[in-house]
């Protein structure tokens, strides 16, 4: 009896295992630990491995030449459902997608023609008209700067987004725009974003958007370094205009680095809330150097998709995730909060509506 009941016992666990869905993810270049981008996959799938028991697997490819075979491998095994976080994964999941019609596929940031492909994209722009609206309403100089990663038409939509909204909130408002490459390597080069942090802050800049993926680290590291912009270094034709964090109680070592007539510096974080990082003494109670982040909500994506999977609700084709559906948005918490009125943050969600409802048309190139 005590046999046949350990055999159920097992068989019943084998059944259990059989049904748990098992979820494979192939990551960008950078990692899933960039504290941007691939981190926020990550987390929307150990949120599914949390909440709905799926089991996930992943897939870091050291050259992008492996990622084909990482997601072929996850194929094999019969996942239910293997993701390619980026564009740059698109051929490899259409060709192992058309091997296997009976698997389901996802994507995110590109579109693929395979019907078992579930193409998630974003309107970045909008979140980053957002974040571009902040950053022209607490410049100091009215000089912002973005950093792009590697130059192509997906980063162009961040730029466009910043671009348009620091104009709508200051019509004159410089904004300098550099990338740091032209292949993938621009994903993972935090050394040349630094030193393109350091031109913007010559020229005037004090808050800096990075959409760079890893690279984005350079510039906080730089800021982080610097802290600020010193009145007897500003470039021809650029001035204080403005002391709006005067009165926040600053670090020691930002006192000692920027004593004098001086204005502080900023980044504005992507993807992930990247606001923490910006706290560069451990210290919430002092001024932070996140003024925001440009929430690009991969998280909230792949948790849909692996749910629709585990419901049996999988569709393949475009998604599209803008301000409407909770998939871009800025970011206010305890790190940020004083830097960020609440006069401020009514200014932008009253345009977060206007671009909701098609009254602001927000450019994407």
């Amino acid at each position: 009896m005590k046999k046949i009941l350990t055999i159920a016992l097992a068989l019943s666990a084998s059944v259990a295992s059989a049904q748990t869905l098992r979820v494979g993810i192939a990551y960008d270049a950078g990692g899933k630990f960039d504290k941007s981008f691939n981190q926020s996959a990550y987390e929307g799938t150990q949120r599914a491995v949390k909440n709905l028991g799926i089991k996930s697997s992943d897939f870091e490819p050291s050259d992008p030449s492996q990622t084909v075979q990482g997601i072929r491998s996850f194929a094999n095994e019969g996942f239910d459902l293997t993701v390619g976080v980026g564009f740059a994964n698109n051929a490899s999941i259409s060709q192992v997608a058309k091997e296997n019609p009976d698997l389901y596929f996802g994507l995110i940031d590109d579109v693929s023609a395979e019907k078992n492909v579930a193409s998630l994209v974003f309107q970045e722009e909008q979140g980053s008209y957002l974040v571009g609206y902040l950053a022209a309403l607490n410049s100091s100089t009215g000089v912002v700067g973005f950093v792009g990663g590697m130059n192509i038409p997906l980063i162009h939509k961040f730029e466009a987004g910043y671009t348009a909204g620091a104009k709508a909130a200051n019509s004159k408002v410089k904004v300098i725009t550099q990338y740091v490459g032209t292949t993938p390597d621009a994903w993972n080069n935090p050394g040349k974003a630094k030193e393109i942090a350091g031109s913007m802050r010559a020229k005037g800049a004090d808050i800096i958007f990075a959409a760079a993926g890893a690279s984005g680290n350079g510039v906080i590291d730089y800021i982080k370094q610097t802290q600020c912009l010193k009145a007897s270094a500003l470039p021809s034709g650029v001035k204080f205009s403005s002391n709006k964090f005067a009165s926040l109680k600053k670090s020691a070592s930002y006192a000692k680095a920027c004593a004098g007539d001086t204005r502080p510096m900023f980044f504005i974080g992507v993807d992930s809330n990247q606001n923490y990082l910006g706290d560069f003494d451990k210290n919430p109670a002092t001024m932070n150097h996140g003024l925001t982040s440009m929430l690009k909500r991969v998280d909230n994506a792949i948790y849909a998709l692996i749910k629709d999977v585990k419901d049996d609700k999988f569709t393949g084709g475009e998604r599209r995730f803008g301000l409407k559906e909770g998939g871009v948005g800025y970011s206010v918490d305890q790190y940020n909060k004083a830097l960020i009125t609440s006069a401020q943050v009514i200014r932008v969600e009253a345009v977060k509506a206007k671009i909701i409802s098609g009254a602001i048309k927000v450019p994407n190139k």
